[in-house]
């Protein structure tokens, strides 16, 4: 699948507090974009060096999977100098309009300052971010968490960015061939770890998912 970069249009005009989401982790936003508004929250390092854009499934969300990994993770980043951004999708199931999004989210991370910036995504959001990363040179880094193999199909063109692959070997909503499929698309550098008993969330592993992806980060952000 290629990409016509002259549809990919997308700009952030302006930014709000969101007061009604108020306690759901980080600093909770609405920006404002020249295709509409996106639901954000905003985890900022104390002390930041670089930042990760976090994005969810087809349904959209913000917690992520594994009992709200996206958030938990983003606060554990905190302290190594990494903000993040969540970021729902204005159109879920929407392949190119979510990895508009996405984009845009990096260029809110941009606007602040950071050049080095991983994206993360689950399942649909696995596709939208590896299509997204070729997009934007300031994509250092890329985690595909139980992903689908629709819309990956250029998984190649992340390199010479790092991709992790992560896949729980009991999914039965997205079987683990997916991303081993992705994995024989991608060129290096390229990971895949699976982890034995693990469902589509996650869920099962999420200690193991936490240390993995804080390690796996921070490596490739900040060194």
């Amino acid at each position: 699948m290629t990409t016509p970069t002259s549809i990919l249009n997308i700009q952030i005009t302006s930014s709000d507090p969101d007061p009604s989401r108020q306690g759901q982790g980080g600093a909770p936003l609405i920006l404002h974009t020249t295709r509409g508004d996106l639901r954000a929250a905003y985890h900022e390092s104390p002390a930041p060096h670089a930042g990760v854009v976090w994005v969810w499934g087809a349904y959209g969300g913000l917690e992520g999977p594994a009992d709200g990994l996206y958030a938990r993770l983003a606060d554990q980043l905190t302290p190594d100098g990494i903000t993040s951004l969540r970021v729902d999708y204005r159109q879920p199931r929407v392949l190119m309009e979510s990895v508009m999004d996405t984009l845009a989210g990096v260029s809110f991370l941009k606007a602040k300052g950071y050049a080095a910036i991983a994206l993360v995504g689950h399942s649909f959001g696995g596709a939208v971010v590896i299509t997204a990363a070729p997009l934007s040179p300031e994509v250092k880094a890329v985690v595909a968490l139980s992903s689908q193999t629709g819309g990956a199909q250029n998984a190649g063109l992340v390199s010479p960015r790092p991709l992790l692959l992560v896949h729980g070997e009991a999914d039965t909503r997205l079987p683990p061939q997916a991303s081993r499929t992705i994995y024989l698309w991608a060129r290096q550098p390229k990971e895949l770890v699976l982890y034995p008993g693990a469902g589509h969330s996650l869920t099962q592993c999420k200690e193991k998912l936490d240390a993995l992806l804080k390690r796996w980060l921070v490596e490739k952000l900040l060194v």
